[in-house]
């Protein structure tokens, strides 16, 4: 059985979330500088970094952001799928679109609220930094945007048949035992 290259679509994708788990790293190292730093500063100088405080907590909320974009992607987030478990392939599918369509419903809300917050407060700057308060609220916008097209890209998978039952299930249980469907998904890659 030989395995097909992945196009180039896939790749640019593929690219673009590894890219996303590295500005992941580069702001938690950001803000463990920031917050050590000026847990030193304090207690040996007496002294400490002004923006820090403002800066570690919006590198935090940009954090939060991404990395519900990589776990809606990966199906990484926990909840409990006792009764999901015990339907029917049809009831699977149908609590399969009904979570799906509930979670774009907030997924546009939340895109439309998080555009309207950035707009309104891009002229606010913000006390420590100066920086615009926009930016704070433009983490909304960007998962949103980011997680509508996924949540459609597994509706329809869905429709179009390309949705195994145990893909159905798209939760975790807890984080030590992954969906089958990212353990089938990194088995392939690493073949």
């Amino acid at each position: 059985m030989t395995v097909q290259p992945a196009s180039l679509t896939s790749r640019i994708v593929e690219a673009y979330y590894w890219t996303m788990k590295i500005v992941m790293a580069v702001l938690l190292a950001a803000m463990v500088v920031l917050v050590f730093g000026n847990v030193v500063l304090r207690y040996l100088f007496n002294s400490g970094i002004a923006v820090s405080e403002e800066v570690s907590r919006w590198l935090f909320v940009w954090m939060v952001f991404l990395g519900a974009i990589v776990g809606l992607r990966e199906h990484a987030h926990l909840g409990v799928d006792s009764l999901v478990k015990m339907l029917s392939p049809l009831g699977r599918k149908v609590c399969f679109v009904a979570s799906h369509g509930l979670m774009l419903y907030a997924a546009i809300l939340l895109t439309e609220g998080a555009w309207k917050q950035t707009l309104l407060n891009w002229d606010t700057t913000a006390p420590a930094s100066g920086l615009p308060v926009g930016l704070f609220y433009a983490s909304g916008l960007v998962f949103g945007v980011a997680a509508i097209p996924i949540l459609l890209h597994d509706l329809y998978r869905l429709f179009t048949g390309q949705l195994a039952n145990a893909d159905l299930i798209s939760v975790s249980e807890s984080e030590e035992h992954p969906p089958i469907a990212t353990i089938k998904g990194s088995e392939s890659e690493r073949r």
